[in-house]
């Protein structure tokens, strides 16, 4: 159960403003952490923090465990000594969009040369700190800093297409393998180093100022991963390690094909045998990261639809059942309770909302889908229960005022008549009523404070190419804007409790 009473804002780290062409870890992650106790926020929501693969989405990481090294804040490896000064002059991107390939190279080159200064230096207290991380993530951070080497050596081939011994993890080539590219492995272990180091000092911050952290877990992975070639078993792999069956969900509404993600599928039956260690790994990992967890597309614990890999579309698919119970209860005996947000969008079965219920899940609403289908929409106001996450949209929709200008006459008429408002101060007319609603916990798009339309979108689901670049400047972060979510905040009841 959600309690008490709490809002906060989604923004990915990566649409922080600042001079090095993407959102850091550093002062401009503080700066908004600041601003959200002016706002009388006290949650702030990320998407998934691994390392990007094709397109740069967090949704797509080369690893379920490890960060994404472009977060790392340069101007703190300048503090720490592992850069000089110099190095940083005349880097000075625009703030408005993510320059992913420019940084990309930038990263990779000064953090060569960082992590070259930190191990020359040795025997400081960092060191000393890098070999516990080193000795305590051990269980992820070689595989996939070797894998990370071995895909640049092969030029971003799929493991499956690289060397057998290499696919199949033969003890000698791995071995081999390791001693030979061990250079790129190591700066790739000092660049995992440095970004848990940053965060964790990010996340001590935010709890310290009485903001919790709300991360994401895709409940599928990427196929061309180190969690993947490391662990093949646990996935429908045939004998040459391709997929048999990918990820996806049915025709519907939307779609008369469906949607082929392609993300290989787990084998329950293999992970149940396993005690579900890998999965006990990656979430008792990811509760220390953050403070809540969002599992993205939580009906697939319950059951999934399953695509022959050679279909290219969705149709040809079919239901499996997973073992989504039989986890939760391990996990729960293991941690406790758990702190889980089940995003529970889209149809979803009886059966999945047992599976969410039973273990005092919340699920989410979102208001952009609340209007114009009839009183009982389970997303309008008045069908919300205490026990779930209001949001006026999420990463994957238009912005609020995008949706809005995007709305016919009649489409925005019923939003007038529920609201009873001629509607004039979109999105912040949706914010309030988001605030009010009876929901536990309330988010809003940082892109609905700032009052940008469609152009500042994060997603659109089903294109590749265009998404996860916005980001603010820093100029935008207002005092006035503070001060109206904060007052609209403390109305509503959602303001911290010694604020209150």
């Amino acid at each position: 159960m959600l309690t008490p009473r709490a809002s906060g804002i989604l923004l990915h780290p990566t649409s922080l403003p600042g001079r090095f062409g993407l959102g850091s870890l550093g002062q401009e992650a503080r700066r908004f952490i600041d601003f959200l106790v002016d706002s009388q926020q006290s949650v702030w929501q990320i998407l998934p923090l691994g390392p990007t693969g094709y397109g740069d989405s967090p949704y797509n990481a080369l690893s379920a465990f490890a960060g994404n090294a472009l977060l790392i804040d340069l101007d703190e490896l300048v503090a720490h000594g592992d850069l000089d000064a110099v190095d940083l002059q005349g880097i000075d991107y625009e703030e408005e969009t993510a320059h992913f390939d420019q940084v990309h190279a930038l990263k990779e080159r000064l953090l060569r040369k960082g992590a070259a200064a930190f191990f020359r230096r040795g025997g400081t207290d960092r060191a000393s700190a890098f070999d516990r991380f080193s000795q305590e993530q051990g269980y992820w951070l070689h595989d996939y800093a070797l894998f990370k080497a071995l895909r640049d050596h092969f030029q971003h081939k799929s493991w499956n297409q690289w060397p057998e011994a290499l696919r199949r993890r033969q003890a000698q080539a791995l071995h081999a393998w390791s001693e030979d590219l061990s250079e790129p492995i190591a700066v790739e272990k000092y660049a995992q180093f440095v970004f848990f180091e940053q965060w964790f000092a990010l996340k001590e911050y935010a709890n310290q100022r009485g903001v919790r952290i709300m991360g994401d877990i895709p409940i599928f992975v990427a196929f061309d991963s180190a969690d993947v070639w490391a662990n093949p078993q646990l996935f429908y792999l045939d004998e040459h390690q391709h997929p048999t069956l990918v990820a996806g969900v049915p025709p519907d509404y939307f779609s008369a094909t469906g949607q082929r993600w392609g993300n290989p599928l787990y084998n329950w039956e293999r992970l149940q045998e396993q005690d579900f260690s890998w999965w006990l790994a990656r979430f008792g990992w990811n509760l220390t990261l953050t403070d809540l967890v969002r599992i993205d597309h939580f009906r697939g614990f319950e059951s999934y639809w399953a695509i022959p890999a050679t279909d290219k579309t969705a149709i040809g698919g079919h239901w499996q059942p997973a073992a989504g119970r039989q986890l939760f209860q391990t996990l729960q005996a293991a941690f406790g309770p758990l702190p889980l947000i089940a995003e529970d969008l889209g149809v979803i079965t009886p059966e999945v909302e047992a599976l969410r219920d039973d273990f005092g899940f919340p699920g989410m609403k979102i208001l952009q889908f609340a209007f114009g289908s009839g009183p009982q929409n389970p997303y309008l106001p008045h069908n919300l229960t205490r026990n779930c996450v209001v949001y006026t949209g999420t990463h994957d929709n238009n912005t609020t005022l995008g949706w809005w200008k995007a709305l016919t006459p009649t489409e925005k008429a019923a939003v007038r008549n529920y609201l009873g408002s001629s509607l004039r101060a979109m999105p912040w007319d949706l914010i309030r009523c988001a605030l009010a609603s009876v929901a536990g916990l309330c988010v809003l798009p940082m892109q609905d404070i700032l009052g940008l339309d469609a152009t500042a979108r994060m997603n659109t689901p089903g294109t590749s190419r265009g998404n996860w670049g916005w980001r603010y400047r820093g100029a935008e972060l207002t005092a006035d804007k503070s001060e109206t979510l904060a007052e609209m905040t403390r109305l509503y009841g959602r303001a911290p409790v010694a604020n209150k």
